[in-house]
């Protein structure tokens, strides 16, 4: 009787000990170090966005908050590593356009799936690329480039960040809807691009707005149309492509914070609340804006949803391209 007594104390203390704890995972996390893998080289945008969330993480839950780069396969490398992490929450990525929407599409073989392999927490920014052109261009708005190209198809080429970008599948999608030629130009980045826009080597370029941003001010290049649906906080001059003739046009870059699938749910909600709290700062937002994007910090089911439509538009982009990195 006594050896069954001690038994049956045993499953009820160890019952105890786990249900509460287990029913509540959120009061207790996090209790150890929690890593952000940024799957682009440190310096960049995403990277920084990452370190400057990090920062307000770490103060907030007295853990630190480690940045890790795994760069590779526009976002794949770093992407896979966390969906195939374990489903804890403390080992999280900020994923991209290209990493958890364009991706799917443009590889043939995919690691992960961005949705199906992810638990959405929260859209971190978003910001515009920019339609620009040389001042020898005679066309100073979107209408006026499309009168043109209409006119002389053969006449302009366009530049863009590289085959199967944001940037590139972005002016794919206006080119179809705008019934227009414009030959692509792919470059290996923004700084080679602008250098030929500079000096008349290219005509038209796509690329995002804190790059080009001062040459524009400096009157060495010309606005003709932002990619987001709405203008940019910092430069209410500038007009979208929307709002010129081709409404409900989005084809804007984003980030947005991802778990492993399978994370639980009240650790979910956890870190989505600890990252929207942390991106609506004051220097936060500040921050972002000087970086050239938008803090949205929205809730995870509106994130899934998010990405699901974007999954299906760049799809549209790819598909209209021929874009392909295989």
């Amino acid at each position: 009787m006594l050896k069954n007594a001690v038994v049956l104390s045993a499953l009820i203390f160890s019952a105890l000990a786990s249900g509460p704890l287990g029913a509540q995972p959120s009061e207790v996390f996090p209790n150890k170090s929690v890593r952000i893998v940024v799957p682009f080289p440190p310096g960049g945008a995403t990277d920084i966005t990452a370190r400057v969330v990090a920062d307000k993480l770490s103060a907030k839950w007295g853990q630190p908050v480690v940045i890790d780069n795994k760069a590779g396969a526009g976002g794949n490398v770093g992407s896979d590593l966390v969906a195939k992490s374990a489903a804890d929450g403390y080992t999280l990525v900020l994923g991209v356009t290209g990493s958890h929407a364009i991706n799917l599409s443009l590889y043939k073989k995919m690691p992960y799936h961005p949705l199906n392999d992810f638990e959405p927490l929260t859209q971190a920014t978003l910001y515009p690329n920019a339609i620009v052109v040389n001042p020898q261009v005679p066309a100073n708005n979107l209408q006026e480039l499309i009168a043109l190209l209409k006119k002389d198809p053969n006449k302009l080429s366009y530049g863009s960040d590289g085959n199967g970008t944001a940037s590139h599948l972005g002016m794919e999608i206006l080119k179809s809807r705008a019934g227009v030629q414009l030959t692509h130009i792919p470059y290996r980045g923004s700084t080679p691009m602008i250098t030929d826009l500079l000096g008349g080597n290219l005509m038209v370029g796509i690329t995002g707005l804190p790059a080009v941003q001062p040459h524009l001010k400096a009157g060495k290049l010309k606005m003709i149309a932002l990619t987001t649906p709405q203008r940019a906080p910092g430069t209410p001059d500038y007009k979208t492509v929307a709002e010129q003739g081709f409404a409900g046009y989005n084809a804007a870059p984003w980030a947005g914070f991802f778990a492993p699938k399978g994370t639980p749910k009240a650790v979910v909600d956890k870190l989505a609340n600890d990252l929207i709290e942390a991106l609506k700062q004051p220097d936060v937002t500040q921050k972002m804006l000087e970086l050239g994007s938008t803090v949205v910090a929205n809730r995870p089911d509106e994130f899934r949803v998010f990405v699901q439509r974007q999954i299906e538009m760049w799809a549209e982009g790819v598909k209209i391209s021929g874009a392909t990195v295989d």
